[in-house]
């Protein structure tokens, strides 16, 4: 029997290459969609943009409506979302930090075990 195979094609949309902007974009939404935010400080070491770029793009983001911010508590860093997700992740961001001593213990429960 001949199977007629189709040759291997990549996963990749084919198009316009994305801008910086689409990409930021892309990114925050990501984030905001697995119960993250992103702070603009992350966005120029990972884009490998200037800092003023980072906050010129940032700005553009929010003027169009789909990304909004809030300001971290302790540190005043500015942390971006969806929008209309904000609560959302502020719930989630509370869970875990309640969580992380049990994972703590957990974790140095484990070791414990395995070094014995």
């Amino acid at each position: 029997m001949s199977f007629s195979k189709k040759p291997f094609q990549k996963f990749r949309k084919k198009g316009k290459p994305q801008t910086t902007e689409g990409k930021i974009r892309g990114f925050i939404l990501r984030n905001s969609k697995n119960g993250f935010f992103t702070k603009v400080s992350t966005l120029s070491y990972k884009f490998e943009i200037s800092e003023n770029l980072a906050w010129e793009t940032v700005g553009g983001l929010l003027d169009e409506g789909k990304i909004e911010s809030i300001h971290d508590e302790r540190t005043g860093e500015m942390k971006l979302c969806e929008t209309g997700r904000s609560y959302h992740i502020l719930d989630l961001e509370q869970k875990r930090k309640k969580l992380k001593p049990f994972r703590k213990n957990k974790i140095n429960k484990i070791k414990k075990q395995n070094q014995e």
